[in-house]
């Protein structure tokens, strides 16, 4: 068994991870593999404090090396279950189980079923963030999907910044090109674009951690990154908007300094 159990390899994960073992935790980061995720496919993250122009792959490298590199244990696997047992906290992931005293959940955004082409383009004009990579496109033409309750207000921005703007808000929709977006079908009539955006809702874990309170689809957490479940945290986009690197990293050292704190008054 660990001090900490991070579920999730993203910057909310790692920055909690290197934290928790500065403070001399041990500590089981569980994720996917970070080529999968939307950080690494990023062409460029501009917004990072004191590290501008490298790419999502890059800046996702440094954190994992960091991470491991200060003890962490970083095991790739698809979580499927958390349940409480005892004082513990069981995580089952593929055919293996890990135990912890406390766990981080750092999930990010779980997206729901795919459109045709999406996950095959993602990173070459399929972006879900609008904020992350909207300055890639300026003067350009890009489709905006409106699945989500703030999908305005980014399609708003994308066309502040000087995007030249479709906003789509049907779900049948077909992701077109080979090396990178060249149109979007929707409702059968293609539509050509640079770039689309696909801003969805995103889903509740709850199937995840049985009774885990969540807000809008978002893991509900109180400013020190406490869920409802005693011993159980959460940092990142899984905590709700904005879904930014920066803040995903602050809100995992934060998460963590809080799983201390509860480790020390158990």
């Amino acid at each position: 068994m660990v001090d900490i159990i991070v579920v999730g390899s993203g910057p909310a994960g790692l920055s909690a991870a290197i934290t928790a073992r500065m403070r001399g935790k041990s500590v089981t980061i569980i994720g996917n593999s970070s080529a999968e995720s939307g950080l690494a496919k990023a062409a460029e993250i501009g917004n990072y404090p004191g590290l501008p122009g490298l790419s999502g792959a890059e800046l996702s490298g440094k954190m994992l090396m960091h991470a491991v590199g200060m003890g962490a244990e970083h095991v790739t696997g698809r979580v499927t279950t958390i349940l409480p047992v005892g004082r513990e906290l069981s995580v089952s992931y593929g055919s293996e189980i890990a135990t912890g005293a406390s766990l981080i959940l750092a999930t990010g955004v779980v997206q729901s079923s795919v459109f045709p082409g999406e996950a095959e383009l993602l990173g070459r004009g399929v972006s879900y963030c609008a904020t992350c990579d909207g300055m890639l496109y300026k003067g350009k033409k890009v489709c905006v999907v409106c699945l989500s309750p703030d999908a305005e207000e980014e399609a708003n921005f994308l066309e502040s910044i000087g995007c030249r703007v479709t906003r789509l808000k049907t779900k049948k929709i077909k992701v077109n090109g080979e090396d990178k977006v060249t149109s979007v079908t929707a409702d059968g009539n293609e539509l050509e674009c640079d770039g689309v955006f696909i801003l969805r809702a995103t889903i509740a874990p709850t199937a995840l951690l049985p009774g885990l309170e969540t807000d809008k689809g978002h893991i509900k957490v109180d400013r020190a990154m406490k869920t409802n479940i005693p011993g159980v945290f959460a940092a990142g986009d899984c905590t709700g908007t904005p879904y930014q690197v920066a803040k995903a990293a602050g809100e995992g050292q934060i998460a963590v300094l809080s799983a201390v704190e509860y480790l020390a008054h158990r």
